[in-house]
């Protein structure tokens, strides 16, 4: 049972994308995602000290920790309207926070990495603006590791673990379905299968059982035509790590994502 001082750890679709920032041009197409995101700060109860977010849109050799006091902005992205190359998000970071993650890592026996210049990138800035639209607490980004060993993001959760007990939220941010090249109504079942596998694995399996099925994820039903690449399902490892004996919720789901894609977002340490 998770005790109330601790924050749960999240794993959240990300969207694609400035989509915050285009609604003019998307109307309601992310209006499920956003409430969910939104809604995010009503759950947790309380404003955390700062948030900790492990984007799938940056790796590195080893686990390396955002640490500048002011992150810039990446546009980390193509084919936008000319608009969302000037949006910004201008959260704080916090060297503090970023110098406790990289020795929390070190500890752990894990590479650990700092980077003072590194900026946001849409797997933060879009979540977040969501989130907390005010951009008034804190964010740190962690990269994941070249190679997206499950194992090790795993083992970079229980290292990170800790921070639940020092008001820091940790937010694995992917996508739970993530092939650009089948998306629409033809991933309709390759999207569903896989997302079945998912709530089963990290939501109605036991903790042991659930790292173990992570680890396998490759072997999950259409596991490659959901992630022909799984950076965007690593920061879930992460997530869960974190909170590996607690139990785990899904706390966003739609079947119709972008005309037929199957979707979700989970938490751990339920509350």
């Amino acid at each position: 049972m998770r005790t109330p001082s601790l924050f749960p750890t999240y794993f959240i679709s990300h969207g694609g994308g400035p989509w915050p920032w285009m609604k003019r041009e998307m109307g309601d197409a992310y209006a499920q995602l956003e409430a969910s995101l939104a809604d995010i700060p009503r759950q947790i109860g309380r404003t955390p000290r700062a948030i900790l977010m492990v984007s799938a849109h940056w790796e590195m050799p080893a686990f390396t920790v955002q640490g500048s006091a002011k992150p810039p902005m990446i546009y980390d992205y193509g084919g936008f309207p000319a608009h969302t190359y000037q949006v910004h998000y201008d959260a704080p970071g916090s060297p503090e926070l970023a110098r406790r993650v990289q020795q929390l890592i070190a500890t752990a026996g894990l590479p650990a990495g700092f980077d003072a210049e590194r900026g946001f990138d849409h797997g933060t800035f879009s979540p977040m603006a969501a989130i907390y639209p005010n951009a008034d607490v804190p964010v740190v980004q962690l990269s994941l590791k070249r190679g997206l060993d499950p194992a090790e993001h795993l083992a970079l959760g229980r290292a990170l673990a800790p921070l639940r007990g020092e008001d820091v939220l940790v937010v694995g941010s992917g996508l739970s379905y993530h092939n650009l090249r089948n998306f629409g109504p033809q991933a309709r079942d390759v999207s569903r299968a896989f997302d079945d596998w998912l709530d089963a694995s990290v939501v109605q399996a036991a903790p042991g059982e659930r790292t173990a099925r992570l680890i396998d994820w490759a072997a999950a039903p259409a596991a490659r035509m959901a992630h022909p690449r799984e950076e965007h399902l690593i920061p879930l490892m992460v997530a869960v790590g974190a909170a590996e004996s607690e139990a785990g919720e899904r706390i966003y789901h739609e079947t119709d994502f972008m005309g037929g894609i199957a979707v979700s977002s989970f938490r751990f340490g339920a509350l």
